[in-house]
C-alpha cells in the first residue's frame, strides 16, 4: 500500500504516549543501574571522575570518544583550522587552483603528523593503483585494490608495513590504519572511474588531489572520485541561498550533540554496564532492551558528530560531502542500516548495485549481498566477531527480499488488496517491529560483544516470553508507526516542493 496512507490522529497520539512511557520506564531502570554500580570493582576502568560538584563519575569506556576530546582535540582544531584558513584565502584569490592548495596542505599535514616513511607508504599504494588503472580493466582494479586493502588488514602484512613507521605516540595506530584504509578505498574509486572513462585517463595529480584532501584523509567519509573531481574542479564558487546559515546551524547542532553526550555519560553508563554480565542478569528485560537500543543510538550519534564536523569543513570548501548516517531510531529495514554513508555509497556504487542491479532477483541479490559484506569484512578487519556480524546482516538483507517476494504471491496479494490502506499499514508495521529488533540484535554484536548480544536475545525471546517479548514488540510497533508517519509527511512535503518547482 502507498506511503501516504494516513492513520487517525488519536491512534498516533496513543502510539506516541506508549513509546514515551516505555522510554521513560526503561531509562529509569538504566539510571538506577548506573547509580548502583558506580563503585563496582568491575567498572573501575570504564568509569572515571567527572563532575565532582554533581557527585557524578563519567563513562569513558569508548576509546574513540575519549580520544577525540583529550589527546586528539588540539590536533583536530589546529589542523582543520589551518585547512579552513588556507582554503578561504585560496578560494578568494586563486579558486581555479584550490584543489592543489588542499593537496599540498594535506601532504604537509600528513608528513608533519606521521613522518616521511608513512607518506612514502601511502604514495607507493597510490602509484601502484594508478598504474593498474592505466590498463582500464575493472576486474584488475578490484583485485589490486582489495589486495592493497588486505595488506593493511591482514597479518603479517599489516604489522610489516606499520613496522616501517618509527617513533610512537598515542594516536599513531589510529591515524596509520585510518589513513591507509581510506586511501585504498579512494584509490579504488579513482581506478574504477578511470577504467570507465571513454577518452584517456585521469592524471596522477588528480588522484593525489583527491586522496590528500585533509578533512577526509584520516577518518573519511569516502567521497567517490567522480563526485569529488566534479565539485573541486568548479571555478565559479557560489553559495546557495541560506547556505552559510545552514552551515552555522549544523555546527551549533554538533556542538550541542557533544555537550548532550557528555551529560548523558555522567548519568547513564550504557557502555560500561554491558561489560559485567553478572550484573546485567539483575536488570529487568526492559532495561536490557533499552541498554541494547541505547548502544546503537550512541554509535549513530558518534558517527553523526564525527562526520558532521568533517562535512561542515567540506561545505565551507564548497563541496557537497556524503550525508551523516540515518538515525537508528528511524530504521526498520536492513537496506538503510549503515553508520558510514560514505562507505555505504562506495559499496552500493561499485559492488552492491553493480551486481544486484535493480535488487529484484533473489539470486542476484544473494550474490550482491555476499560480495558486499565480503568487502565490508575486509574493510573492518577480518576477525570472528566481524564474520558473525557480516553473516547475520547479510542474512537479514536477503530475508527482507524473501519475505517481500513471498507476500507478493497471489493469495497474499489479493488478501492485501481487499484490506483498507490503514489496515495494510498496521500489518506491515508488525513485521517492521520484528525487523527493528533484528537490526538492533545483529549490530550490537559488533558494537558491544557477542556475550551481551546473546544475553539480550535470550532474555527477550526465551526467558521473557510471552510478557516481555510481546510488550516490547508492541511498543516497537508503536515506534515503527511513528516512523512511518514521519516518512508520510516528508513524502508529501517533497511532492509539494517538486510541484512548486515544475510550476
Amino acid at each position: 500500500m502507498g506511503l501516504k496512507t494516513m492513520l487517525p490522529s488519536y491512534e498516533l497520539g496513543f502510539y506516541a504516549l506508549a513509546v514515551t512511557c516505555a522510554v521513560v520506564y526503561s531509562g529509569s531502570g538504566i539510571f538506577e543501574a548506573s547509580r548502583d554500580s558506580v563503585n563496582r570493582k568491575a567498572f573501575r576502568d570504564g568509569i572515571k571522575p567527572g563532575w565532582h560538584y554533581f557527585g557524578r563519575k563519567m563513562d569513558v569506556a569508548d576509546f574513540e570518544w575519549v580520544m577525540w576530546f583529550t589527546s586528539f582535540r588540539n590536533v583536530i582544531i589546529f589542523a582543520l583550522s589551518g585547512h579552513v584558513l588556507f582554503g578561504k584565502i585560496c578560494s578568494m584569490t586563486v579558486p581555479q587552483h584550490r584543489a592543489v592548495v588542499y593537496m599540498l596542505y594535506g601532504v604537509f599535514a600528513v608528513l608533519g603528523s606521521m613522518g616521511l616513511v608513512y607518506l612514502m607508504i601511502i604514495l607507493s599504494h597510490c602509484l601502484v593503483l594508478y598504474s593498474i588503472a592505466l590498463a582500464k580493466q575493472k576486474w584488475l582494479c578490484y583485485v589490486a585494490g582489495l589486495c592493497c586493502l588486505a595488506s593493511f588488514k591482514v597479518e603479517p602484512f599489516s604489522s610489516w608495513q606499520s613496522g616501517f613507521v618509527t617513533g610512537a605516540f598515542d594516536l599513531q595506530d589510529v591515524l596509520f590504519y585510518g589513513g591507509s584504509s581510506f586511501t585504498i578505498m579512494r584509490c579504488m574509486s579513482f581506478a574504477l572511474e578511470s577504467s570507465e572513462r571513454k577518452e584517456g585517463i585521469y592524471s596522477i595529480f588528480d588522484l593525489l588531489k583527491y586522496n590528500f584532501y585533509l578533512p577526509f584523509f584520516f577518518f573519511g567519509p569516502v567521497m567517490t572520485f567522480d563526485q569529488f573531481h566534479a565539485q573541486v574542479s568548479t571555478r565559479e564558487l557560489r553559495r546557495k541561498d541560506d547556505e552559510m546559515r545552514n552551515i552555522r546551524v549544523h555546527a551549533f547542532f554538533h556542538v550541542g550533540a557533544i555537550i548532550a553526550v557528555d551529560i548523558f555519560f555522567h548519568f547513564f553508563y550504557i557502555l560500561t554496564l554491558p561489560s559485567d554480565l553478572k550484573f546485567m542478569n539483575r536488570l529487568s528485560d526492559w532495561s536490557l532492551a533499552g541498554l541494547a537500543y541505547s548502544n546503537l543510538v550512541y554509535d549513530w550519534v558518534k558517527a553523526a558528530v564525527m562526520f558532521g564536523v568533517i562535512n561542515t569543513i567540506a561545505r565551507l570548501d564548497h563541496l557537497d560531502p556524503p550525508q551523516p548516517p540515518k538515525c537508528i531510531t528511524m530504521l526498520y529495514v536492513f537496506a538503510e542500516t549503515h553508520f558510514d554513508r560514505g562507505i555505504n555509497d562506495w559499496l552500493c556504487k561499485y559492488v552492491y548495485d553493480h551486481i544486484g542491479e535493480n535488487h529484484d532477483n533473489i539470486m542476484k541479490e544473494l550474490v550482491a549481498t555476499i560480495a558486499t559484506f565480503a568487502v565490508t569484512t575486509l574493510w573492518l578487519g577480518p576477525c570472528e566477531i566481524v564474520y558473525i556480524w557480516s553473516v547475520f546482516n547479510c542474512f537479514g538483507l536477503n530475508f527482507e527480499l524473501w519475505v517481500q517476494k513471498f507476500f507478493q504471491l497471489e493469495p497474499f496479494a489479493k488478501l492485501e488488496a481487499k484490506m483498507s490502506p490503514a489496515m495494510s499499514r498496521r500489518i506491515r508495521a508488525v513485521f517492521g517491529a520484528a525487523n527493528f529488533w533484528a537490526i538492533v540484535l545483529y549490530n550490537i554484536l559488533a558494537l558491544n560483544s557477542l556475550e551481551f548480544a546473546l544475553l539480550v536475545t535470550k532474555r527477550l525471546l526465551l526467558t521473557g516470553f510471552p510478557v516481555s517479548t510481546l510488550s516490547i514488540w508492541f511498543v516497537t510497533y508503536c515506534g515503527v508507526q511513528l516512523i512511518k508517519e514521519r516518512e508520510r509527511i516528508l513524502a508529501i512535503k517533497e511532492e509539494t516542493c517538486d510541484k512548486a518547482k515544475v510550476e
